[in-house]
């Protein structure tokens, strides 16, 4: 397996004599945020969090299929927080693509690095730091939990990118693969958030069309997507949002390995009733 890379570099601004004309786009079905647009004057501070800054990716929003809440976190050195979640029925998880911060959930402490992936359930008593000498950048995923009955919530658990083997899918020969941190079977979650891998010339064969929401961050490479009806080409650093049933496929052309982190709700029945006022 090739040596891991997860994220470009973003913040700063542009020239001012740089062109305007860019990749981002919101449509009612699908967003593509480029990493050319996560710029300085649109993170956000957070309370309860010291020397950090947040790309807020994705959230809720009245009118659309959201499920989650994902941010580009980028905690300043001794930067952190001690009470990160203000929602105790929140879930979380955190991918680290930069720096090494520390993570305390209960009275163990684990040391990030990139790759790092922790699973944080809901009510979890964990803190933050970073302790380094270098920014520490990691992705923060937000879902309240909905529980189910007969089971209990999952537990935390800490591990890595390089820790679990990828799945191959079926008929790809391993050139299209999963990284899945969690069992598909284990019902006690309601999202799951993988890494999925294509070597070039892999392709998605067909237009996926179903009701899991999705957030892709891409990791590393480029690839094309299909978004609804449109191609759209994306690589390192941009950010995709793909709402419930908006059709979707991939063609990964080189000229290296295309990866994307992957958020999408699984496991649950869907809500009977309307979110928001009805329409």
């Amino acid at each position: 397996m090739n040596a891991p890379n997860y994220n470009p570099a973003c913040g700063g601004l542009p020239a001012q004599t740089t062109l305007l004309t860019g990749r981002a786009v919101f449509t009612e079905a699908y967003a593509v945020i480029p990493h050319g647009v996560m710029r300085d004057i649109v993170t956000s501070l957070l309370p309860g969090w010291d020397g950090t800054a947040a790309w807020i990716l994705a959230r809720p929003l009245s009118g659309f299929a959201e499920t989650f809440a994902q941010y580009l976190m980028e905690v300043a050195p001794a930067g952190g927080s001690e009470q990160p979640e203000p929602d105790p029925t929140a879930e979380g998880v955190l991918f680290v693509v930069g720096g090494g911060p520390t993570l305390r959930i209960g009275s163990a402490t684990h040391l990030l690095r990139p790759g790092s992936y922790a699973y944080l359930p809901p009510g979890a008593d964990w803190s933050l730091r970073n302790q380094g000498s270098e920014p520490a950048r990691f992705h923060w995923i937000r879902k309240a939990y909905q529980a189910a009955p007969g089971l209990d919530a999952p537990e935390a658990f800490v591990t890595h990118d390089t820790e679990i083997e990828p799945t191959g899918m079926a008929g790809s020969n391993g050139a299209w693969a999963t990284t899945r941190f969690v069992a598909p079977d284990d019902l006690r979650h309601d999202m799951h958030v993988n890494i999925v891998t294509f070597q070039p010339g892999a392709t998605i064969p067909f237009e996926e069309t179903h009701v899991m929401e999705h957030g892709l961050f891409v990791l590393e490479g480029k690839a094309v997507y299909r978004l609804n009806r449109d191609w759209v080409e994306v690589e390192a650093g941009d950010f995709m949002w793909l709402r419930a049933f908006c059709p979707q496929a991939c063609y990964a052309a080189g000229p290296g390995r295309f990866r994307y982190l992957l958020y999408k709700d699984v496991n649950r029945h869907p809500a009977l009733t309307l979110r928001g006022p009805a329409r």
